[in-house]
């Protein structure tokens, strides 16, 4: 068959199908195209989750007429610098998406430049051009997409339910809003409920934007990330190990401004809480890096979703080092969130309990009731039968002689309850119960120490807190002295492919210091002398294939110090204090102020919470006392 040239039409559906899969990527372009021209406000409206109808609206700097005449055309572009692929400072720079928009659907494009009397409008239908011509609009831009993939209608049948799309623009929508929170974003249409996040203002913008787009919660429970490396920086906000997901999908990162989802990055990630979190459970980032345009190279992605720095390694050590840094520095900082979930439990627990035992006055099945419109409720002055009299709650007067009255009844023969509840006698130091953690009071069910504090109670998993603490100690053992290494009587020959053998000869100095010693042995293989002595019964050749495959990936061989870890963490675990021990109270206190002092110890070394917190306000209110 002839080697012939391809029309122009052909040439932009084929682009097309790079740069726009689905009604989220025309979205992505064209609030993309808004930020780079300055807009300060974008409204985006959708129908049938993008299918029939996208309108994007801006008040950014708009387009003269000539402007919008080549903007319609394949590679015309205002946003490259002499050229220059390697100094990008814009999020669009190829000028495919408005021609590769066209070809597939129905587009009409409507701007006002400041230099312009009026606007002008353009549309183009399936490839095909109608000439510009007068409009009326304010400063700034319209696109409009209607009939996406009616030029190919195969594309639909790729398409899923109008809601999955419509969920897939909100997402694309969320990503670009967290990178720029000085821009206000209004998105709406006949398939959503309406969203609207103002521009942020105030001294930090970027936190008011996270607590918009992501959540108060997320800020309660994160840390902030500010570390600088050789001229790459990374800001943002990663969530405390014990506030975390099933799914990546709150992990957000940003390169100048970019989202992106970068293996390199995502790799780094999973570096910085490989030991505090289990496998199946993801963090929640928030991650911006910042760095010259020309360490990075954002042109190896038709979507530009992927990028590639020079120097991948300083951009993950530097995610890496300040993550396990902000880690250390949150100590034994648990989630916020372990105690809502307890609390929450023990309101449905109390309902529930309420309604199958049918008292109370509130019905299990009926609308929640204010317990102070109760009929039973108590009188305004006192909280309980006597409670006037009770130590600690004397208030001194005796309403209405009710003294009188209760001394009267057989309950007048009750011993009076103490608010002192403590099993012993000694009196605690204020002292104790201003620290984080509180001073220990009880041990239930010989497995959980409740302490008190100032203001709440701390409710402590003895076995996963003592179990975190030991794993410390000899990952910290670990680190101050060489891995102990067992040389091989015969060593053991691996075969692999040669790039793989080049791969293992670059890092063979890492993995030494990991304890396994390696050299090329010939084109195709390497020769494993020595193994860490810890890894009893190791299998060598699946260990060097699995950090071959690791280092063909991520570039970097985090696998062997993962094995070394676990076989610490199975030592801890095998050696903690057990559930089912009974302790002193000394022993509670000791290993309470020894959680104070390590770091990471609000999380076992499988990411479950080792305590959790109730505020009295909240426990009072569980009791109907607030």
């Amino acid at each position: 068959m002839a080697v012939r040239q391809l029309g122009e039409a052909i040439i932009n559906r084929i682009a097309a199908g790079e740069v726009i899969e689905r009604p989220a990527s025309v979205v992505k372009e064209l609030v993309e195209n808004a930020v780079d021209a300055g807009a300060r406000n974008i409204e985006i409206v959708t129908a049938a989750g993008g299918k029939t109808l996208i309108r994007v609206s801006d008040d950014g700097a708009g387009m003269t007429a000539a402007d919008l005449a080549l903007a319609v055309r394949r590679h015309c572009t205002s946003k490259l610098r002499d050229e220059d692929l390697f100094d990008i400072r814009t999020l669009g720079f190829r000028g495919e998406a408005l021609p590769s928009i066209g070809s597939v659907a129905r587009l009409t494009i409507t701007t006002r430049h400041k230099d312009e009397a009026h606007a002008w409008r353009i549309e183009v239908a399936g490839g095909t051009e109608s000439p510009l011509e007068p409009a009326a609009r304010s400063l700034g831009t319209q696109v409009e997409v209607r009939d996406l993939f009616f030029a190919t209608p195969a594309r639909l049948k790729f398409l899923k339910t109008d809601r999955a799309e419509a969920a897939a623009i909100t997402e694309v929508v969320r990503r670009i809003a967290l990178a720029y929170p000085e821009v206000g974003f209004s998105l709406g249409g006949s398939d959503r409920q309406s969203i609207i996040w103002p521009a942020a203002r105030g001294e930090d913008p970027r936190m008011a934007r996270l607590a918009q787009v992501v959540g108060d919660d997320f800020l309660e429970n994160a840390m902030r990330i500010d570390a600088v490396r050789e001229g790459v920086r990374l800001t943002g906000f990663a969530g405390l190990p014990t506030y975390h997901r099933g799914t990546a999908q709150q992990q957000f990162f940003y390169v100048n401004g970019r989202p992106v989802k970068d293996k390199l990055l995502l790799s780094g990630l999973r570096g910085a809480y490989a030991d505090v979190l289990a496998r199946d459970r993801h963090p929640v980032v928030v991650l911006y890096v910042d760095l010259d345009p020309s360490f990075v190279d954002v042109n190896v992605h038709p979507a530009k979703a992927d990028v590639r720095f020079r120097d991948g390694q300083l951009v993950r050590g530097l995610l890496v080092g300040a993550i396990k840094h902000a880690l250390v520095q949150a100590g034994h900082r648990s989630s916020t969130s372990n105690a809502a979930s307890a609390l929450d439990v023990l309101r449905a627990g109390g309902a529930a309990a309420a309604g199958a035992s049918g008292q109370g006055w509130a019905r299990a099945n009926g609308p929640v009731q204010d317990w102070q419109a109760s009929p039973y409720r108590p009188l305004h002055e006192m909280s309980g039968f006597a409670e006037a009299g009770q130590p600690g709650f004397d208030t001194g007067t005796d309403p209405g002689g009710m003294a009188v009255v209760l001394g009267s009844l057989p309950l007048a023969d009750l011993a009076r309850p103490s608010a002192d509840a403590r099993a012993h006698g000694a009196a605690i130091s204020e002292d104790l119960m201003a620290r984080p953690l509180g001073a220990a009071r009880a041990q239930m069910h010989e497995t959980y120490i409740v302490s008190q504090t100032l203001d709440g109670v701390v409710i402590v998993d003895q076995h996963a807190a003592h179990e975190r603490l030991v794993y410390e100690r000899l990952k910290e053992a670990l680190a101050r002295r060489e891995v102990p290494r067992q040389m091989l009587l015969i060593p053991e020959v691996v075969e692999l492919p040669e790039e793989d053998v080049g791969r293992l000869a670059d890092h063979a100095d890492a993995l030494e210091g990991a304890g396994l010693v390696l050299e090329p042995f010939g084109p195709g293989a390497v020769a494993v002398r020595e193994t860490p002595a810890l890894l009893k019964g190791l299998d060598v050749r699946a260990l060097v294939r699995d950090l071959a495959d690791e280092l063909a990936e991520w570039d970097s061989a985090t696998g062997l110090k993962e094995r070394l870890d676990h076989v610490a963490a199975t030592m801890a675990c095998h050696g903690s204090i057990r559930a089912g021990r009974r302790l002193r109270v000394e022993e509670m206190d000791a290993l309470l102020r020894d959680m104070e002092a390590t770091p990471l110890s609000g999380q076992c070394n499988h990411g479950r919470p080792t305590w959790i917190e109730l505020k009295l306000s909240d426990i009072e209110r569980l009791f109907g006392r607030k």
